[in-house]
């Protein structure tokens, strides 16, 4: 079979059932009846020489072969759906550039990695937050330009994704300025007891604190844990609790003395990425965020 014979058609239709899982699903969201998209995946099978589904159930699963065949189709479409959204951008004389950022990194930081396309007129930003996995997903399949997270991700050759290290923060302690304590304080030595606001244990942090303390011997008085950076600057600025945190997730309540730095850690680092795929469409003005990402207050030093 050459491309010629290949009816895109029918692939299209194949790539929305596999993302369903369901045909009557699939049937539904592309407002055909079952059979007649039975008919066409099997028309395409028939094509292709190889079965593309397999039943388990009520839902299909996709064959060796669906498998492969599904990773292209994710290009063909993805690279699709990102063409149509870039002729659009250029009708109204627009760039769009769509960021994904891992729910549990700082807002001040997203912001502060964003901030020269803030007085950009030709940009339009598309911001959203979720969980890894599910932004990684989106990348590879055009949806996003560029996920920012505070993990690194391995590529495979299932999965190619070039993981840029943007720089990294020392994990500071942070209190209201009439704590009375004395500063500066160790981490975690002088956590024994404390009553403190914590990252939560999906934040990459966590781990790392929780290893320090039991070395340590030591138990802070655990009052919160919160995944959202955002509600975590809150809880630091309005509870009177000490709390654990990166520098960059307070840094207006530093600077206006709502809070004050009582100790940082030479151990705990959060580090910063930007997670692409190599075979994007390149935007001038993601290569320039890529190009120039450090920032103040963040160590570009490679990761260790």
């Amino acid at each position: 079979m050459n491309l010629e014979q290949l009816n895109f058609h029918h692939l299209l239709y194949f790539w929305r059932v596999a993302r369903a899982g369901h045909l009557t699903r699939a049937a539904q969201e592309l407002h055909v009846s079952q059979s007649a998209l039975s008919a066409q995946i099997r028309q395409l099978e028939e094509r292709l020489g190889e079965a593309l589904f397999e039943r388990a159930g009520k839902r299909l699963v996709l064959t060796r072969t669906g498998q492969m065949v599904m990773s292209y189709a994710e290009d063909i479409f993805g690279l699709g759906q990102e063409m149509l959204g870039r002729l659009q951008g250029q009708a109204e004389g627009m760039i769009r550039l769509r960021v994904g950022s891992v729910s549990t990194l700082s807002r001040n930081y997203q912001e502060n990695w964003i901030r020269p396309l803030l007085t950009d007129s030709s940009v339009v930003l598309t911001l959203e937050s979720g969980l890894l996995d599910g932004l990684v997903e989106r990348l590879i399949t055009h949806q996003l330009d560029v996920v920012l997270s505070n993990e690194a991700v391995a590529a495979d050759a299932s999965r190619p994704l070039h993981c840029r290290f943007l720089g990294s923060q020392a994990i500071c302690l942070v209190g209201p300025p009439d704590s009375g304590r004395a500063q500066p304080m160790r981490l975690p030595q002088d956590l024994d007891g404390v009553d403190v606001a914590l990252p939560g244990p999906r934040h990459a942090l966590r781990a790392q604190f929780d290893a320090l303390c039991m070395s340590a011997g030591v138990r802070p008085r655990l009052r919160a844990e919160v995944d959202d950076m955002a509600m975590l600057r809150l809880i630091a600025r309005d509870s009177g609790w000490l709390t654990v945190l990166p520098e960059v997730v307070v840094q207006d309540e530093l600077r206006t003395g709502t809070l004050v730095m009582l100790g940082r850690s030479a151990e705990l680092r959060e580090h910063f990425y930007a997670i692409t795929t190599p075979h994007r469409h390149r935007i001038e003005r993601l290569e320039n965020l890529l190009a120039g990402s450090g920032l103040a207050g963040v160590d570009a030093t490679p990761a260790q």
